[in-house]
């Protein structure tokens, strides 16, 4: 979960009233949110730092929030301000107005087909009149920041860049350069810099170095050129030290490229709806044309809002409550969903705003009506359908074994239920396809290929990376196994397997001979070469 730093002078400045640290752990806890920490700047560089270097720094007291992932309109002072003023409803929901500029007045973003390889979608706003002080401005570049580490994946599918409009004039083009051929000076440098220079210099910077891959290894990098030739940006590595925005910029361009033009849309809504209440007229965007290589063009931010219809008895179905339509509908009007009862009090018409981007279904709105009402007021109930709880006998058998090996000296061991093709076929000389191993249709790693078939290959490798250990090693495994199956629904069967490993200088099968004789024992299972087990050499895996 993403958390939120605010100081609590200015939240509370905001939210028009104090509350005790208690006081305001439980709105939090009211609203989904959890109260993480409190804590202060000074506290938090001496915890990472050391004393000698907190000196000096700020003791204003900081509330660390923890917000869900989903919930990019609470990433910021602005969002979560407004979120528990609506909950506690202080204020009614604002209603987000796009504005758009008479013709041949508006901000133009052309991309050209160039981009289309690399980053080929972009999006763009301009926040007009916008007033900024200090910790406003702070505000901004933090919500920038969140957003690119949560919905935009460290920039790899968006990437924010935001510009003083009054330094810079239209129409932009988003285009893309061999790296030798894009010079400018990169934010709070003091020269210019080729691409190729300019991926060197951030080689060794902590928090740009992470980009670099993401176009280092592209023939084209992408830039975006305002009328002049004036270079905005080099999306996603650095902005252009040109256009940077400061506490007095009064008109901000921002524009949003990326690899996907769903994020971006929801990144560039997020960033406007939440800053556009310092505009000159509150909760207003000043809409931007997107111009495409094949001609067409769209007017961002969308701003959309849309409507979804729920039924009131399905919402307390699910909440296990017995509220009226009109009760559920304020309850959602809470959650920033204005809602109204419709069709005779059957249906409940929510809209949601472009704030919103996690209401994906109903049973969002159904988890926002049940966070309204409070999780602590849901009266607990016995259960109509009766029945009493039992450990599977498989897993009972298991854990009863496990004790008894454990006394026997042996160490269990815990390994990955998947692994390598390597594993379990090579190193134990057998052919892959006569496994019948599952495999990954899409492994993020080599050594997670395919589900394993035996546990032996995963003992082996702990025994090689303990090899550093007194001897002997004594360790077993009870886990799944699991092989393809044509006769099950989904195609494989899991096999509960048992094996244990002896590593000594000395081969000590009298060790493991007795811990077999001793599981037979306990297993009721006689040693008789028909009627119940015997040991014979055998080759293959274990």
């Amino acid at each position: 979960m993403p958390t939120v730093s605010v100081k609590r002078e200015l939240l509370f400045q905001a939210l028009g009233r104090s509350y005790t640290d208690e006081e305001f752990s439980e709105l939090c806890f009211e609203f989904g949110l959890e109260l993480d920490e409190i804590t202060s700047e000074k506290d938090i560089i001496s915890k990472e730092k050391g004393e000698e270097k907190a000196k000096g720094a700020s003791e204003s007291v900081l509330y660390k929030i923890d917000v869900p992932a989903n919930r990019y309109d609470l990433l910021c002072l602005e969002g979560l301000v407004r979120g528990l003023q609506v909950f506690k409803e202080r204020i009614n929901l604002p209603r987000y107005e796009k504005i758009i500029p008479a013709e041949g007045e508006g901000q133009r973003l052309i991309v050209t087909e160039e981009t289309a390889k690399i980053r080929p979608h972009a999006v763009a706003a301009v926040l007009r009149n916008i007033t900024f002080s200090r910790e406003r401005y702070e505000s901004f570049i933090d919500l920038q920041e969140k957003l690119h580490q949560n919905i935009c994946r460290k920039r790899a599918l968006v990437a924010i860049g935001t510009h003083d409009l009054d330094t810079i004039s239209g129409p932009f083009t988003y285009t893309a350069k061999a790296p030798s051929a894009i010079k400018f000076k990169p934010l709070n440098q003091c020269q210019e810099y080729t691409a190729s220079q300019i991926m060197d210099l951030y080689r060794s910077d902590s928090h740009l170095k992470h980009y670099l891959q993401l176009i280092e290894d592209k023939p084209l990098y992408p830039v975006i050129y305002d009328s002049k030739g004036v270079v905005l940006s080099m999306p996603p590595i650095i902005n252009g030290d040109h256009t940077k925005i400061s506490v007095n910029t009064r008109n901000v361009f921002i524009e949003c490229t990326g690899t996907d033009l769903t994020k971006a849309r929801i990144v560039l809504d997020i960033l406007v709806t939440m800053f556009s209440e310092y505009c000159e007229k509150p909760f207003s965007v000043e809409a931007a044309e997107v111009v495409y290589p094949h001609g067409k063009s769209h007017i961002y931010p969308e701003l959309a809002y849309r409507k979804e219809k729920v039924r009131p008895e399905l919402i307390n179905k699910k909440i296990g409550i017995r509220e009226t339509p009109s009760s559920l509908a304020k309850l959602l009007t809470r959650m920033c969903l204005k809602c109204q009862v419709t069709g005779n009090g059957k249906q409940l018409e929510v809209e949601i705003p472009p704030t919103r981007a996690d209401i994906l279904h109903a049973c969002d709105i159904v988890e926002d009506a049940a966070i309204a009402y409070g999780y602590n007021n849901i009266q607990m109930t016995i259960p109509q359908t009766y029945t009493i709880a039992n450990q599977l006998p498989l897993n009972k058998l298991t854990e009863l074994l496990r004790l008894d090996l454990a006394a026997a000296g042996f160490t269990e061991a815990l390994t990955f239920a998947l692994c390598s093709q390597e594993d379990i076929a090579d190193k134990l000389g057998l052919d892959i396809s006569a496994t019948g191993a599952v495999c990954i249709a899409n492994p993020k790693t080599a050594e997670f290929q395919v589900a394993r078939t035996s546990l032996l290959p995963g003992l082996l490798k702990t025994i090689a990376a303990n090899r550093k250990m007194p001897l002997p090693l004594k360790l077993f495994e009870i886990a799944d196994i699991v092989l393809k199956d044509p006769n099950t629904d989904v195609g494989a069967r899991n096999y509960r397997h048992l094996c244990a490993v002896y590593y000594n200088k000395s081969p000590g099968f009298e060790i493991i001979h007795g811990l077999l004789d001793r599981v037979m024992q306990l297993l009721e299972v006689p040693a008789h070469e028909e009627k119940g087990y015997s040991i014979k050499a055998t080759e293959g895996k274990a």
